[in-house]
């Protein structure tokens, strides 16, 4: 089997039922924490040429809401948005799981086990 990859933030409760499922299921997977390993312009760049800005970005999150409007309104493209996430991790929605060539985003029991079992 090759490599999954679990993105996130370990206090986060969707990135806890992720790797919670995967332990349960016996599914091997490295852990990738934001708030210790950062991340890259590379990786975010790829994530939303596959997925989309919209389903990375995490708009609806705690840390987007208490962001200054001012701040907010300077996010009108992929470059700004990209910055903004590796500055504050906690935009990116999560988890984030890359597993062959996919890419699965949120916690979704029912894309896991299409894809795990």
């Amino acid at each position: 089997m090759k490599k999954v990859i679990v993105y996130g933030i370990p206090n986060c409760d969707t990135t806890k039922k992720a790797l919670s499922w995967f332990k349960k299921n016996a599914v091997a997977v490295e852990f990738h924490d934001y708030k210790i390993a950062g991340i890259g312009k590379e990786k975010l760049t790829g994530w939303i040429n596959k997925a989309g800005i919209d389903i990375v970005m995490n708009k609806r999150s705690t840390t987007w809401r208490e962001l200054p409007v001012t701040v907010q309104q300077t996010i009108t493209g992929t470059d700004a948005a990209i910055k903004l996430m590796i500055e504050n991790t906690s935009l990116i929605k999560r988890p984030v799981i890359e597993y062959r060539a996919k890419l699965l985003i949120g916690y979704d029991e029912g894309a896991l086990k299409k894809e795990f079992l």
